[in-house]
């Protein structure tokens, strides 16, 4: 290759180096460096003659030269001139150094070449540069930079090299006047000094084994002594910094004596630093250094300076560190190294001071002694051996800090002393106590917007931290058994641990199972030696309470149940089997369950049954005794924990149940009650439970302790001589009493049945009536809970023995009056759902309340719940009340309403006759059609659950009808479509309950099973979807149900509750009252003629205001019974509503599609009136614009808008189906009229009419492909989008493309007479009816489906004549018919050939086609066609038709491109053996290969095509196999790979053809696609890349060069890029 081309190249490479896109640069450099990697020497020279011809460069330019001669170097350092390495030396040294000004990316560029070249030739380098580092003179800043850095890269080439270098630098480092001088002067020494001991270090490597460290001492220091003396106080910290590493570095290479001398100065002079600088790292670095040579050489004056050290590294080390930010790492762990290096030296020393330090109460100066400490105990075990007890009496002041980051670093520090043995000496204890107590820590309380402290340390980091700790000193620090094992358990019992109960169960359990399997005498605890320990009832206690909370802090119930099990023998022998046993399951259900879900009632009931039957198993009085004392005392421990200390009153009268002892029974109850804070209401429930868990074995004494209790001074309002309860107020007494009443309550319900009813009226009932007219809330809430509890008692006994309970009314009264008293707004306390319980319990008793009595209770009852406001209403806050939140909230409404039902439930048990129900429901039937939801559901709710109840206990009499039926269903059957869903399937549970009651009554069975009645259950799914539709069938099934199982009788009173029915607050229940109306009235209305009339006019005036779907379904049947009597009427109505019709009237027009003879007359009538009318008039847009509308006609749009509408109607598919053909076609030739058609004026408001005529008749034809059951189509139609398509006018062909397409997959038979019935509308005047038909017939023949139904002759005529039509738009479509012959029928297209070919070269020569549209469809065309023509048909047109299509190759419409390349394809066939037409492919196959990239991925693909099956006529094997590998459509292809190879074939194959190819390609330089462009310069690059130089001669390197100079000017950057790299092959 010509030299000057190369040169040329690199020259604009050059130019490029600093391109505006990073890219470009980024490849410009590379090739380049290809360039110089190819032809190192020629490319550096012009690299060098560049900077010398362009003095005044840019530096960013001059920069990127300077690091291309670098890369080159550093890569062909062996391959260039020895010659050329000097000029580059001289080069890079004297743009090192031109400008005396510091410009540091330039000057560092030059310097790296230094660098680079010093690598090998450092003698010719270490030449240049001394002769530029002359005694006496200051060198240029980079000389001395150059020389550090070769130090660093060429340590063994520098060394010899340093003491000359020392020597010659140290004069000048008094000459250095200037700050960066000295920085960089510094820095050398720096780099020197690491060179020299790196030297030192590796002397076996080195090429000089003589060179020691004393080589270089004196000038060492004398550097030093300047730096220190001079230098070191500067003013700039940058500068100082570097001076204090060059000194850390010095020292080591110092004579003994000399630094010996020098530390006392040196290391007051290095502290200073900390406090001028705000990095310390280097500082620190350095200072390590000094240090560590120090003791090395071991001074003596180094102790002289252990104070203001230690001083200043404890400063250092108590800085917080950045975790985010490595240099503060990196400076605290060089500060903890010097405190390892001191320890060395001075070890008493050291501890004292971090000892002493600790003592300090400052937080940062704790956290960084014990960072210290932890260091010292862990890197210097030997050391600290003797100092272990001092270390643990010293840690005791840090552990009682208050700050986390403080107890953190303490934790830390146990850790370690625990695995270096300190827990085991005197005081290890403490640490454990420590680590405990922080186990327990609560959750830091979370404040709001506080700003954030990288360094905070949660509670929760710090718990988690030590429950680490704690688990990882149980297992892995095996000697510390004996010190956790038991003493761990003390941590069990005091409360203000209980956070740390998780933890400490599971080291106990650890270790205790370890010590059980190893049958270590130690497991078994002796209490009486082990003073401290909680004792072993004691612990069961706690951990049984534990266990009935078992998610509360952080989930202890399990760990305490399963440490219950490991401590069985500890507890008592004789509870290990047992528990083996009992527990496990226990652990099973908790694992299964959430906090949630977890039975809390039936958990508690589990573990008190644990209890009495471990204490039946324990088998031992006085140990049961013990155990009720010791718990009874630990009650105080839970004043915190009410509800634990209320389980816990329930294990005391557990145990006292199991105890034999009346003496200490009668002393734990006297305890009970007398400490119990009875302020409390869990507290007071908790005491009354506990003492009827004790009544069970011991009424007798039960009864006379709370007899006495009663008596005692607890109620007197004067202090009591005891001083027991201390001056108690009214309120407090209260209180007590409150408990007391409870505690009655629970006796009677706990006692033995056979001995508590004479106990009732004598004993209980004597005690708690005197506070019946109490005004106390508590005492009421207490009263009416006892009463229950007594009534259940009452019931419990009178299943086995009868009794009158004389009270009763009495005490109903009582209830009542409490719920009298209760705010009507609001729902705060229990006491409705309480009276109510009690009420409910007591109805059962004799003797039966009379009528009245009974009327006010459920009068009383349901209106004060029922109309309580809905539960998520949040009631105004008074003074005196707290609000509930929304969980006791939900649960207080959930009982109540409960309670009601159960009240309810128990009025009607006491007559469950028809009227008995009547008695009840007429409480609750107003409030069903109440305005509120909830007020609603809770009456339905109530309602079905009593019809439940009533059929459940059904008993029928002889001649009893069920009276009430028809009122009931009427009130509740509106009900099913309620908007609320819950009232909508109680609804439905309440008539199928109805009318099972109604069977019972007919007289069938207990057992019988209705299969109509049985049919509304499923309805109840369907209820809850609010979906109309769903509604409306659901109450149609209802009705058809009701109306089967109906008396006559009750019919009138129905129809008159669904009248009333119609004005229900709820439009939901309107409209289910006239769905229900209209289904009875057809199913048994012919008894009920005198209300037709009046039930039509009803329903007509409601169908206008009404806009609910079933409604106006269920009015549409009742609108086709007068349709089928006067269809004319009822259609030339219809036909003038005003458009577009709202939904009553598309409702009338669906409802008439019902009836299939009907529907047929309508469609008959619509059809004909659409043939003959005109679809729309021309209108003038304005009278100044001109131009004209196309406005839709009334009457025809109306009738398709009808039709639409009447084809929705399922039931329209017979008359459909029978009339297909005509009806498709005619809606077909509509749409095409619709297209693009305004919609006309509204008579009455002038304003336009808002329908979509082209929609309507789409629509319209959609409903009527399904009508025919054409799924496949209306399938295919869907998928394809052909709906939205057909409506509009500039995607219309498409749309009705895909509708023939689709007919003639899936609806072939069809076809013909479709065909026949639109072939007149072909010479309609109408062109868009033209357009709609040709396109329809046009896709047609692309399906061979005509040719097997014989509609190919009609078709092909058609298309031929519409050849000529007058519509541009027409014609295009007609060429397009004939060319999808080729694809429908194949076998026809030589019996067509000649037309065929003639309509198609016409189609290519159209004049009036202003998109090329009849071009492209006549080249696309012509490309199927051509695959079935005989040769003899098309051989003499070949050429011919190439040279037409040529020109389109390069055409700006990428489908022209596209239909070009591909019909080039096809051709290739009839050319093959032709050199005509083997030249005619060499010609366009430059074009062909640069589209392959084309930004059109369908141009690319046609491209591949025609290549790959142009392949066999280039003439090349080897090409002809690559385009066939390479080129598939669906393949991805590597194009830089693939241009490359096919260049190396073209030169093997055709190197005559080269020129004719490159400036082919050439041309595409100018290319409108930068993508083209791009890939012109590829191919260029790659021809260049690939050519012997024997082929050069055939390649104009000339135009090629300045083609790619200009593409690397390119506006884009990808063509630069590629423009770049194709230079890269200039070699």
């Amino acid at each position: 290759m010509d030299e000057t081309d190369v040169e040329q190249v690199t020259l604009a490479l050059l130019d490029a180096a600093t391109d505006k896109d990073s890219e470009v640069q980024e490849q410009v450099r590379k090739s380049m460096l290809t360039l110089g990697k190819q032809q190192p020497d020629r490319v550096l020279a012009m690299c060098q003659d560049y900077l010398l011809k362009h003095p005044k460069l840019l530096v960013t330019h001059r920069v990127v030269i300077l690091q291309t001669i670098e890369l080159i170097v550093g890569c062909r350092i062996e391959e260039i001139s020895y010659s050329k390495i000097k000029s580059i030396i001289s080069l890079a040294s004297d743009e090192m150094t031109r400008s005396k000004d510091v410009i540091p990316d330039w000057q560092q560029a030059a310097s790296n070449i230094l660098v680079a070249v010093g690598n090998k030739h450092i003698n010719d380098i270490m030449e240049e540069i001394l002769s530029k580092f002359q005694p006496g003179l200051l060198p240029h800043f980079f000389v001395v930079q150059t020389l550090a850095n070769l130090s660093d890269s060429n340590v063994y080439g520098m060394v010899p090299f340093l003491n000359a270098i020392l020597g010659t630098m140290l004069p000048m480092l008094n000459m250095a006047k200037q700050d960066n001088m000295k920085w960089v002067f510094s820095s050398a020494l720096c780099h020197f000094s690491d060179s020299i001991l790196e030297y030192l270090a590796n002397l076996d490597k080195a090429p000089d084994p003589t060179v020691r460290k004393d080589t270089f001492s004196s000038e060492i220091y004398a550097a030093f002594d300047i730096l220190f003396n001079n230098w070191l106080q500067s003013r700039e910290s940058k500068l100082r910094l570097t001076v204090a590493e060059a000194l850390g570095s010095m020292c080591h290479l110092m004579a003994g004596d000399k630094l010996e001398e020098q530390i006392p100065k040196l290391i007051p002079a290095i502290l200073s630093l900390y406090k001028k600088n705000n990095e310390h790292y280097i500082i620190s670095k350095s200072l390590c250094q000094v240090l560590d040579a120090s003791v090395n050489m071991g001074s003596r004056v180094l102790e002289t300076q252990l104070d203001s050290l230690l001083f200043a590294l404890h400063q250092q080390v108590s800085a917080p560190v950045d975790y985010s930010n490595p240099p503060t790492i990196k400076n605290h762990n060089e500060v903890l190294r010097c405190f390892s290096i001191l320890a060395i030296s001075f070890p008493d020393r050291l501890v004292m001071f971090v000892l002493q330090k600790l003592e300090n109460s400052n937080e940062r100066s704790r956290v960084g002694s014990l960072a210290v400490l932890r260091h010292l105990i862990n890197s210097t075990t030997s050391t600290m051996e003797g100092k272990k007890l001092l270390i643990l009496a010293s840690i005791r002041q840090p552990m009682a800090d208050h700050s986390n980051k403080v107890k953190k670093r303490v934790v830390q520090v146990i850790s370690a002393m625990a695995h270096h043995g300190y827990l085991e000496l005197e005081g290890g204890e403490l640490l454990v106590r420590f680590i405990v107590q922080n186990c327990a820590l609560p959750d830091t309380y979370q404040r709001s917007h506080r700003p954030t402290d990288p360094e905070e340390v949660t509670n929760e980091a710090l718990r988690t931290m030590c429950d680490n700790t704690l688990h990882l000193l149980t297992t892995t620090v095996g000697r510390l058994a004996d010190v956790l094992w038991p003493k761990l358990l003390y941590y069990l019992t005091p409360p203000q641990f209980s956070n740390a109960t998780t933890p400490l169960c599971k080291s106990l359990i650890v270790l205790g199972n370890k010590k059980k399997n190893n049958q270590e005498p130690s497991f078994n605890i002796d209490f009486t030696q082990e003073v401290n320990l909680p004792s072993p009832q004691t612990l069961m206690v706690r951990l049984l309470v534990n266990a009935a909370f078992p998610f509360r802090d952080r989930g202890h119930g399990a760990p305490s149940l399963s440490l219950l099990q490991t401590l069985s023998n500890n507890i008592h022998p004789n509870t290990e089997t047992f528990w083996e046993k009992e527990i496990p399951p226990l652990l099973s259900i908790l694992e299964e369950s959430t906090a949630e879900s977890l039975d809390k009632k039936h958990w508690n009931e589990k573990l008190l049954k644990l209890l009495s039957k471990t204490l039946a198993t324990i088998d031992d009085d006085k140990w049961v005794c013990q155990l009720a004392a010791e718990a009874t005392r630990y009650l105080s421990t839970y004043n915190n924990a009410i509800e634990e200390k209320s389980f816990l009153y329930q294990c005391i009268g557990m145990t006292l149940q199991q105890s034999f002892n009346k003496e200490v029974v009668r002393k734990q109850l006297q305890e009970v009650l007398l400490t119990a804070r009875h302020n409390d209401a869990v507290e007071r429930e908790g005491v009354a439970i506990g003492v009827g868990l004790c009544a069970n074995s011991h009424l007798e004494g039960t009864l006379a302790k709370l007899d006495e209790f009663g008596k005692s001074d607890a109620f007197k309002k004067s202090p009591s001589i005891f001083n027991l309860l201390k001056e108690r107020n009214d309120v407090e007494v209260e209180k007590v009493k409150s408990t007391l009443i409870l505690c009655y309550g629970q006796v009677a319900l706990n006692a033995p049945p056979e001995k508590i009813l004479n106990r009732i009226d004598q004993d209980i009932l004597r005690s708690i009536s005197k506070h019946f007219n109490t005004k106390d809330l508590t005492m009421k809430l207490s009263l009416i809970q006892s009463v229950g509890l007594i009534a259940k008692a009452i019931s419990e006994c009178v299943k086995k023995q009868g009794y009158i309970f004389t009270r009763k009314q009495e005490l109903i009264t009582v209830m009542l009056d409490f719920i009298k008293a209760e705010p009507a707004d609001s729902l705060r306390t229990p006491v409705r759902h309480l009276v109510m319980t009690t009420c409910a319990n007591l109805m059962p008793l004799d003797p039966v309340l009379s009528e009245n009595e009974s009327f006010d209770l459920l009068k009383v009852c349901v209106n004060s719940v029922l109309s309580l406001p809905p539960e998520t209403h949040t009631p105004e806050k008074t003074k005196e009340e707290d609000i509930l939140d929304p969980k006791q909230r939900k649960a207080l409404y959930k009982d109540t309403l409960a309670a009601l039902q159960e009240l309810l439930k128990s009025v009607l048990a006491r007559d469950p006759t028809p009227d008995g129900l009547q008695s009840v429901f007429k409480h609750i039937e107003s409030w069903l059609s109440s305005g509120q939801d909830h007020e609603r559901e809770r009456a339905i709710t109530a309602t079905a659950y009593i019809l439940a109840y009533y059929l459940d206990n059904l008993t029928v009499k002889n001649m009893v009808s069920f009276h009430n039926l028809g009122a009931l269903l009427g009130r509740l059957s509106p009900r099913c479509s309620d908007p609320h869903p819950a009232v909508r399937t109680a609804a439905i549970d309440c008539i199928y309950t109805l009318l099972y009651i109604q069977l019972r009554y007919e007289g069938f069975s207990l057992d019988h099973k209705d299969e109509a009645v049985d049919s509304l259950l499923p309805l109840k799914d369907r209820l809850e979807n609010p979906d109309h539709s769903v509604l409306y069938k659901a109450c149609s099934d209802l009705t058809k149900v009701m109306s089967k199982r109906l008396p006559q009788q009750q019919m009138t009173t129905l129809v008159f509750m669904l009248f009333e029915g119609l004005v229900d607050s709820q439009t939901n229940c309107c409209r289910a009252s006239s769905v229900i109306l209209n289904t009875l009235l057809k199913n048994r209305g012919g008894g009920l003629q005198e209300l037709v009339p009046e039930m039509l006019e009803v329903l007509h005036v409601r169908l206008q205001s009404i806009t609910e779907e079933q409604v106006r379904v269920a009015a549409g049947q009742t609108v086709l019974i007068l349709a089928s009597q006067h269809l004319q009427i009822v259609v030339n109505t219809l036909v003038n509503q005003p458009l577009p019709f709202d939904s009553w009237t598309s409702e009338m027009w669906m409802a008439l599609g019902a009836d299939p003879i009907v529907a047929s007359q309508i469609i008959e009538m619509v059809m004909e009136k659409i043939a003959i009318m005109a679809p729309y008039i021309d209108r003038k847009e304005s009278m100044i614009r001109g131009g004209t509308t196309k406005v839709a006609t009334n009457q025809p749009l109306a009738m398709t808008c009808g039709l639409k509408e009447l084809l929705l109607n399922g039931q329209s598919q017979e008359p459909a189906v029978t009339q297909f053909p005509r009806l498709f076609s005619c809606l077909t030739v509509r749409l095409g009229a619709s297209v693009g058609v305004s919609a006309p004026k509204d008579n009455n408001t002038k304003h336009t009419v808002s329908v979509h005529v082209a929609g309507v008749a789409a629509d319209a034809l959609r409903i009527l492909l399904a009508r025919a059951q054409l799924d496949e189509v209306m399938k295919r139609l869907d998928e394809d989008k052909a709906w939205d398509l057909i409506k509009e006018p500039n995607t219309h062909i498409t749309g009705v493309t895909l509708l023939a397409r689709a007919m003639s997959k899936h609806a072939g038979p069809r076809l013909p007479s479709i065909v026949e019935c639109l072939c007149p509308s072909l010479n309609n005047i109408y062109e868009c009816q033209r357009v709609t038909v040709t396109a329809f017939f046009a896709e047609l023949l692309n399906h061979h489906v005509v040719t097997e139904l014989m509609l190919i002759d009609v078709l092909m005529n058609n298309m031929m004549e519409r050849i000529s039509d007058p519509c541009c738009t027409v014609r295009m479509l007609s060429v397009r018919g004939l060319g999808n012959i080729a694809e429908g029928s194949p076998e026809k297209v030589n019996k067509y050939a000649k037309e065929l070919l003639a309509a198609m070269s016409s189609g290519m020569e159209e004049k009036d086609d202003p998109g090329k549209l009849i071009t492209l469809e006549a080249m696309s065309g012509l490309s199927k066609v051509l695959l079935y023509l005989d040769k003899k048909n098309v051989h003499l047109l070949v050429v011919y038709i190439f040279m037409k299509i040529k020109p389109f190759l390069e055409s700006e419409n990428d489908e022209i491109r596209c239909a070009a390349i591909h019909l080039m394809g096809n051709l290739s066939k009839f050319g093959s053996g032709e050199p005509v037409f083997k030249d005619q492919i060499h010609n366009v196959l430059v074009s062909l290969l640069l589209h392959l990239v084309d930004p059109n991925p369908q141009v690319v693909k046609a491209c591949k095509f025609a290549m790959r099956v142009c392949a066999p006529v280039v003439g090349s094997e080897q090409i002809t196999t690559m385009f066939q590998n390479h080129l598939h459509e669906d393949k991805s292809l590597h194009y830089g790979e693939f241009i490359n190879d096919l260049t190396k074939y073209l030169i093997q194959d055709f190197p005559g053809m080269l020129n004719f190819y490159h400036i082919s390609v050439i041309q595409f330089f100018k290319s409108n696609w930068p993508e083209v462009r791009a890939g012109a310069a590829m191919f260029i690059g790659f021809l260049l890349g690939n050519l012997p130089e024997e082929h050069l001669s055939h390649l104009n390197m000339g135009t090629i060069t300045k083609g790619l100079v200009m593409l690397l000017q390119d506006p884009d950057p990808v063509v630069r890029v590629k423009a770049a790299e194709a230079m890269g092959h200039f070699h």
